[in-house]
């Protein structure tokens, strides 16, 4: 006869029952373990407080276009946003036609050359002519376009006209337009000179990568103070090559020589090809850039941006704040204008308006404008015991709630899930050390509310341990909700350890599964609630549970319910959208308090708890509440899972969230009193 799983021996069930406290006993060893890590990265957050406002200056150069002085005009701009507080330009590689934008030099086709020297055009002739326009810099403008075009095969010869030199290159105008040059250097010195670092714009134009034309304009970059670079385009510097030649390696020396770091652009829809591997050669010498576009500076008001910026810089450790801005038409004044003035009212702010610019808010925060510079990463002595502690205290974890659901394998559970742990601990892959977070992460807030459900429905079987009054079961109430916040806030500890390499910070990689996290518990809560605790067994209540009678009502609640998942799902991660209203009322939270806590924590998730929990110790119907109240505990998971987000902010975000959650739910329960009385004399009236 075959022995069944219901069937296991005495012994067992003893053992199983011990395990199951020990195991509890190991979750508390694992978060000892996993302390270090979280004091470690409150030292990293702390290691860099300054900001970049790097504006970039082609747009400026392009704006001027639109002037009748063009030059007076960038002279003036640029002094208009050095007063304001930008502290940086960006530079980009040049062309020919920024060079002619710059009245560095003037381009022209075959026949307007021709004509110019009062003669017939030849025929067949489409190569490019240019002539300098300033004597003092052809001593640096003339070799950087001959070794650019040369590089390329494209032959150089000497043209002049009217006592001016030039150039004849071997290429169509438009074709010419297009190739790469080097960072302009009379510019980048201009601007130096003017009191701002440069950030220059490289891009993985120049196919093959050429060494020496990098080393020498990394050379150039570090006599000019250059600290950080960011790319354009969809590719680093040498990333098509890197199979072939290794350019990425060589770059990263070049860079690491000259003390360069780079500059991650955030919410790329694409990310930029070969920034992982660059940061990881350069051992992340990286800051993050958060980048505002012409048509957003278009468009928004200054204070909007300003309150963007200071999100950025506080709760997602961006560090470089890139600034564009371009000119328009504007048909109600009939002229054309540019957002220059959306920018420096956007961090200067507005003294006759008595608005703060997002200079003096993030200057509030702690913060100030200076060089910006990567984060010093901090790491713990023992690390790897460290690590080890955090992650079998995981996994204990795991197989803790595990069990609650299968008491019976508990043991088995918890022997694979050790071999797993080891497994984690020796590849350190990143896709398990991700895997173990974020079961980690489903596990806490599960087994609080299965625990609190359990606890309850035995203090019901037994009639006993309740209060009966009602100030008693506020003060209750207060407890288990204290007591079931801490026990989901368990994860958070070992999220932190597990997943504490610098790349999570810098969203080089991500926290992965938010959808299955903002689910996964709540369902299983509703499964305990729905099959465990009944007085049956789980297949006695299944069987019954499918026994029952589809109604319309059930199919109504079903499609209610699946269109809110859908809709809550939505709303997960950083794709979700939110309407005017919502921003508006995010904006009054963050002024208010100057952290936002998250609405569906202290608008739905805790006040849920404290009302359940407040009709649960009188009714047994009240638990309802309780597996709603779910979507509060996972969510503050989730706001450390965050991990570009500082600790000390995501703390406060959860603690405000408890904090007005518990007001709200105290009013909830006072509102539910009121209308319970009403109830109760209605229903003695009637």
């Amino acid at each position: 006869m075959t022995r069944g799983v219901d069937d296991v021996p005495q012994w067992m069930e003893k053992s199983n029952r011990r395990l199951a406290k020990g195991l509890w006993w190991a979750v508390l060893i694992g978060l000892l373990g996993s302390l270090p890590f979280a004091y470690t990265r409150i030292q990293t957050e702390a290691s860099s407080k300054k900001v970049e406002f790097v504006m970039d200056y082609r747009d400026i150069v392009q704006m001027s276009q639109t002037q009748p002085n063009p030059q007076s005009f960038v002279t003036e701009q640029i002094k208009v946003l050095k007063d304001a507080g930008v502290n940086a330009m960006a530079v980009y590689e040049s062309s020919l036609e920024e060079l002619s934008w710059e009245k560095e030099v003037t381009v022209y086709n075959a026949q307007n050359a021709a004509l110019l020297e009062g003669k017939l055009p030849e025929v067949g002739d489409n190569r490019t002519y240019l002539l300098f326009n300033n004597p003092e810099n052809v001593s640096v403008l003339r070799p950087m376009i001959e070794k650019a075009f040369a590089r390329n095969g494209i032959p150089v010869s000497d043209w002049s006209f009217g006592g001016r030199e030039g150039l004849l290159l071997d290429i169509g105008p438009d074709d010419a337009y297009m190739r790469p040059l080097p960072p302009n250097p009379i510019k980048m010195q201009m601007l130096k000179d003017e009191g701002f670092l440069i950030v220059p714009r490289l891009s993985d134009h120049v196919i093959p990568y050429n060494d020496e034309l990098v080393a020498e304009e990394i050379e150039q970059f570090k006599a000019l103070g250059v600290s950080s670079i960011i790319f354009d385009g969809d590719a680093v510097t040498g990333f098509a090559d890197q199979a072939d030649e290794g350019s990425l390696d060589k770059f990263a020396a070049r860079l690491k020589e000259a003390g360069i770091g780079i500059g991650a652009i955030e919410n790329l829809k694409i990310p930029q090809k070969g920034l992982g591997t660059l940061a990881n050669l350069l051992d992340y010498n990286v800051m993050r850039v958060h980048s505002i576009s012409e048509g957003e500076m278009n468009v928004g008001k200054p204070e909007t941006l300003a309150d963007r910026i200071l999100l950025a810089v506080k709760d997602r450790n961006l560090r470089l704040i890139f600034l564009n801005a371009s000119a328009s038409k504007d048909a109600s004044k009939g002229q054309i204008t540019n957002s220059i003035g959306t920018v420096v009212e956007t961090i200067a702010g507005d003294e006759d308006e008595g608005t703060k610019g997002a200079i003096e808010q993030i200057e509030d925060f702690g913060f100030k404008v200076g060089e910006a510079h990567s984060f010093d990463v901090h790491r713990p002595s023992a690390e790897k015991l460290w690590k080890a502690f955090a992650i079998f205290g995981s996994v204990a974890l795991i197989a803790a709630t595990i069990g609650l659901y299968l008491p019976k394998l508990l043991t088995l559970v918890t022997v694979i899930g050790a071999i797993g742990g080891a497994g984690v601990l020796v590849l350190d892959s990143s896709l398990l050390n991700q895997a173990l977070a974020l079961f980690t992460a489903i596990a806490a807030p599960t087994a609080s509310l299965v625990l609190l459900l359990k606890w309850l429905r035995a203090k019901h079987d037994r009639k006993e341990g309740l209060p009966q009054s009602a100030w008693g079961r506020v003060g209750a109430s207060i407890v288990l909700y204290v007591r079931t916040a801490v026990l989901s806030l368990v994860a958070v500890p070992f999220v932190i350890a597990i997943l504490s390499n610098i790349t999570y910070n810098l969203v080089l990689e991500q926290f992965r599964g938010v959808s299955l996290l903002h689910l996964a518990p709540i369902a299983l809560v509703a499964l305990y609630a729905v099959l465990y605790g009944y007085g049956g067994t789980v297949r006695s209540n299944f069987v019954n549970l499918m026994k029952q009678p589809i109604t319309v009502l059930w199919v109504v609640l079903a499609a209610i319910v699946g269109a809110m998942g859908m809709y809550y799902l939505s709303r997960t991660g950083n794709a979700g959208q939110a309407s005017g209203l919502e921003l508006q009322f995010r904006s009054f939270l963050e002024t208010t308090f100057g952290v936002r806590p998250r609405t569906k924590e202290f608008l739905l998730g805790h006040p849920l708890l404290i009302l359940g929990l407040f009709l649960s110790l009188k009714y047994r119907w009240g638990i309802v509440f309780l597996v709603a109240a779910t979507l509060g505990q996972l969510s503050m998971v989730d706001t450390f899972a965050h991990l570009h987000t500082p600790i000390f902010l995501s703390a406060t975000r959860d603690l405000l969230g408890l904090g007005i959650g518990l007001v709200l739910g105290l009013i909830a329960i006072a509102v539910w009193q009121v209308l319970e009385k009403v109830w109760r004399g209605y229903r003695a009236n009637a």
